[in-house]
């Protein structure tokens, strides 16, 4: 099963992947870097070593390890029929460092007793005090809760088709207002840029020092591909996980 969307997967020292057999978990350095160059773009053997830099024989073992894992697979090249294209046809769930993304010190995600009375404010609470205590920990979601987007994202998506963009970017705004996601403007159409502000995903969350919306991130890929008939990438380019004052997502083909 080809992967939705590009992720990072060099952000762990432990990687965790879904296969037919179960969960597996990729300890090995070398192993997480071939399999982040090929959630890039699938690839023959010689583009693999070259990208790495490491010889023949390293490569292959790790591949030949990474396919009987069930975590990589592989198929002819239809240029070249001698050689294999190696693919990622696992589900990437999550990564789990030793050194941990939050500090001890990074602030908890108070509430009182009054936020019960809004039903939603406390499961938005909720999710943001479980995230934080997962990052504390070393646990990044961030892939579940992109294919988590991407689910809803498709979901949802006939509630906001529409012909014309603008119309269709209208409906989006709606929709991520009335369910409470945030607000969404337009900054560019060429390359498309949506910003969000008041982000229900990461409006809360300590500073991390990256972009933290996967969520968002999945629900926009999902619509977009829709909408245009082929796959799209989005990408976050400010968050206010980064220390930014708003949330800034950029759409391009893929």
């Amino acid at each position: 099963m080809a992967k939705k969307g590009k992720k990072n997967i060099k952000n762990s020292n432990i990687e965790l992947f879904s296969t037919k057999e179960g969960i597996n978990i990729i300890k090995s350095p070398m192993k997480a870097e071939i399999v982040s160059i090929l959630n890039e773009n699938e690839m023959n053997f010689d583009k693999i070593v070259e990208h790495t830099g490491k010889s023949k024989s390293t490569i292959s073992e790790h591949l030949q390890a990474l396919t009987d894992e069930g975590i990589i697979g592989e198929k002819p090249d239809k240029e070249d029929r001698r050689k294999k294209i190696f693919y990622i046809k696992s589900r990437h769930l999550g990564g789990v460092s030793t050194k941990k993304e939050l500090e001890e010190t990074a602030p908890d995600i108070k509430f009182t007793i009054t936020d019960y009375k809004n039903p939603f404010e406390f499961y938005r609470l909720l999710f943001r005090t479980i995230r934080v205590a997962l990052l504390k920990e070393g646990i990044n979601i961030d892939p579940l809760l992109h294919d988590a987007g991407i689910n809803i994202g498709e979901t949802f998506y006939k509630e906001l088709q529409a012909e014309e963009i603008d119309k269709f970017i209208g409906n989006i705004g709606e929709f991520w207002e009335n369910n409470k996601l945030g607000r969404i403007e337009v900054k560019n159409k060429e390359p498309l840029i949506l910003n969000a502000y008041d982000c229900f995903e990461c409006e809360d969350l300590p500073q991390i020092g990256r972009s933290a919306c996967a969520f968002d991130s999945g629900v926009l890929e999902a619509i977009f591909s829709q909408y245009f008939g082929h796959k799209v990438n989005v990408e976050e380019v400010k968050c206010y996980a980064k220390g930014d004052d708003y949330c800034s997502f950029v759409i391009k083909e893929k």
